[in-house]
């Protein structure tokens, strides 16, 4: 399911795609047929469950790996060329720093590979590492480590920047300085390909949220779009109702029980509530809000699990559906 874009987000230039691309690791299916576009000058968060084939696609975009079919372009060139590298800035999940070079050495030293990179004590100051820039890195806290990081991906003034999983090790504290810092990017004109575990996060940065699932796209919109199209309304209610009846009722998403209550996910409320009710009369303690974030992210990865099940397909492992014999 694709959900559709304003014209202001379709008129912006592509600055990075995958179009077709298909990647296997041995018997797993990381991608199966992606297509992804960047656009100039928005915020593109990428959601999915572990093993979706978010990871796998940053290290498409950033000419680290290559696909097995389709094809992977930045700034409409192999994302792999000295002169596409230059223009971009990396923070990913996994990497190592000497500890004994200090913060403000580590900026210089990275600044060094660009051709027009940021002064040092901007990058210092607009990571908030200024404090600690004279610091040994293998004496900086978990979070300072990965301001270092960001601060890294940073230095060179990049007009595209790739996070991946970027805020894990932060407080909720340095979290938020972490987004203000990247709005502060954005609005002086650069991209962002950002992947998050954290929902909240997206919802706060993202122009447009991408759901990824079995290494296909699953859904595609801005954050308001993907909640409200997405995962339509969110109903809590105590009812004599076993859990699996409701979740076969029409419209039902998903549901979950917290203590006595229901808690259930369903495109429309009322034919789900009028089902129920019909049901069970004695229903109580009803609640009907529209679903967030986390809601909608729930529905689009468990729906296809949920219609799997009910047809005797089952996921393999490697992410791909078989019949059950």
């Amino acid at each position: 399911m694709e959900i559709g874009e304003t014209t202001m987000q379709q008129d912006r230039p592509v600055i990075a795609r995958l179009e077709g691309v298909s990647k296997n690791y041995a018997a797993v299916k990381a991608l199966d047929g992606l297509d992804l576009e960047v656009r100039r000058g928005e915020v593109l968060a990428l959601l999915g469950p572990n093993g979706a084939g978010k990871t796998t696609s940053v290290s498409l975009l950033l000419g680290l790996t290559r696909p097995d079919a389709g094809e992977v372009t930045l700034f409409g060139q192999d994302p792999s060329a000295r002169a596409v590298r230059e223009r971009c800035g990396t923070m990913l999940q996994v990497s190592r720093l000497p500890e004994t070079i200090t913060v403000r050495e580590h900026i210089q030293l990275f600044s060094s590979y660009y051709p027009k990179p940021l002064p040092v004590d901007e990058t210092l100051a607009l990571t908030g590492l200024s404090a600690v820039a004279e610091r040994r890195y293998g004496k900086l806290s978990g979070g300072q480590q990965q301001r270092l990081k960001f601060a890294l991906a940073l230095c060179g003034d990049p007009e595209v920047l790739f996070l991946d999983e970027p805020t894990v090790a932060l407080d909720v504290e340095a979290r938020r300085e972490f987004w203000d810092a990247i709005r502060t990017r954005v609005a002086g004109g650069t991209t962002v390909l950002l992947t998050t575990h954290y929902l909240e996060e997206a919802d706060a940065l993202a122009d447009r949220i991408m759901v990824v699932d079995h290494g296909r796209v699953a859904a595609a919109g801005s954050p308001a779009e993907i909640k409200s199209r997405s995962a339509g309304r969110r109903i809590r209610c105590v009812t004599r109702l076993p859990l699996e009846q409701v979740a076969r009722l029409p419209g039902v998403k998903d549901v979950s029980r917290h203590g006595a209550a229901l808690e259930i996910l369903a495109t429309q409320a009322e034919p789900v509530l009028l089902a129920m009710l019909t049901q069970d009369p004695g229903l109580s303690d009803l609640e009907v809000s529209g679903a967030g974030l986390e809601q909608a992210f729930l529905a689009l990865t468990r729906e296809p699990r949920k219609e799997a099940a009910q047809s005797g397909v089952q996921p393999r492992r490697n992410g791909a559906y078989g019949v059950t014999l």
